[in-house]
């Protein structure tokens, strides 16, 4: 592996950045690649920047690969843990970022004989705004682009192995606030009041009836509880405010929002019933990655050609994903690469990207792009 890649990967992990603040994150990649007499960068979608490599006719691909860290403290102890406070990148983004980096590299020292590839790095996936906001941009033309491909390691799996499936790849997910408003009291006397703890449970309940949680039910949905606030730690107080916040998940966009439509229903039958006030509010939106049939194709020659081991997948990876966004609107697909059967989980306090995993996902993208654009 190219020592400078594993310096750029670590120095990345380094100095993590959330979604909507990877400004030094974008400086990092320019800059690097600069030094590789790379400079066509352009920026898009506030804290991306999308590099064009054009080699004559053919069809035009768009390689995306996403740059933002998380909300998490890192309890590594090596010389690259992150250096910010409660903030790490515990998904890979820094090592997808690499790949990246390391392909547009390949694609300036080895030009391909037919097409075109951009390279994306693209801000923002992990609060599902990135897709959308480069999507937005007047810089990015999504016309310009025949076909879209991503990729995300998955621990838990033999390392270098490719991992790929017909139809979606991941699920649609959104995000749910409920804020309830009701009246409080004095603790002693909460029939005087309306504390919406008692709707909140109720509501909790409704998500596990309402929930199929068999991913291989065609039917698949699930509704979580990510977080709870009710009331103030007055204990001659009964609460008058609280709010709950809920993950949906399907397979397909359309079951997701059927899912929500029921339990939105029963939610204002409940909060109706305890004569609370409802605010309601969808957040961090998430489209199902739809692999087309011609990519996937791509995907597995391009494996066989490199001699890696691969499998498919029966069921689509549970988490959410905004490349999904780029495949509802351009033919498209995400494949997963195994980074390790004895790997920390995603988003561990103690997972780091395995950096042998690089020149895997480097040639990996490069072999893609000539199946694909070599189809003249």
């Amino acid at each position: 592996m190219d020592s400078t890649l594993k310096h750029f990967r670590r120095d990345l992990h380094a100095h993590p950045e959330l979604s909507g603040h990877e400004r030094e994150t974008q400086k990092r990649i320019k800059a690097f690649l600069t030094d590789q007499g790379i400079t066509h960068g352009k920026d898009v979608g506030r804290f991306g920047t999308l590099y064009h490599f054009y080699f004559g006719d053919g069809p035009h691909l768009l390689v995306r690969v996403d740059i933002d860290a998380l909300a998490i403290q890192e309890i590594n102890a090596f010389e690259h843990r992150s250096v910010t406070e409660g903030v790490s990148h515990k998904c890979g983004h820094d090592g997808h970022t690499t790949i990246g980096v390391g392909l547009a590299m390949r694609l300036q020292n080895e030009p391909l004989d037919h097409g075109a590839v951009s390279v994306l790095f693209q801000p923002s996936e992990e609060n599902g705004e990135g897709a959308r906001g480069v999507l937005n941009d007047a810089q990015f033309d999504e016309e310009e682009y025949d076909y879209a491909v991503a990729l995300h390691n998955i621990p838990g799996e033999s390392l270098h192995e490719v991992l790929w499936k017909h139809d979606n790849f991941t699920p649609a997910v959104q995000s749910l606030i409920l804020r309830l408003t009701g009246r409080t009291s004095h603790a002693a006397e909460p029939l005087k009041g309306e504390n919406p703890t008692y709707a909140i449970a109720e509501i909790v309940s409704e998500a596990l009836r309402l929930e199929e949680t068999d991913e291989k039910h065609s039917n698949y949905r699930l509704i979580t509880p990510v977080f709870t606030e009710i009331g103030s730690k007055d204990y001659g107080i009964s609460a008058g405010y609280g709010e709950i916040h809920f993950t949906i998940r399907s397979w397909h966009q359309a079951d997701m929002e059927e899912a929500t439509e029921d339990f939105m229903n029963a939610v204002h039958r409940i909060t109706d019933e305890h004569k609370l006030q409802l605010e309601s509010e969808i957040v961090a939106v998430f489209a199902s990655n739809q692999n087309h049939q011609d990519v996937v194709k791509a995907i597995t020659h391009s494996a066989k050609e490199l001699g890696l081991d691969q499998s498919e997948r029966s069921e689509p990876f549970p988490w959410g994903e905004d490349f999904g966004l780029f495949t509802q609107k351009i033919p498209g697909a995400m494949f997963g690469l195994g980074s390790g059967k004895h790997t920390p989980a995603l988003h561990n306090p103690d997972y780091d990207f395995p950096d042998e995993l690089t020149p895997t996902g480097v040639n990996l993208f490069y072999q893609i792009a000539k199946s694909i654009c070599s189809s003249v």
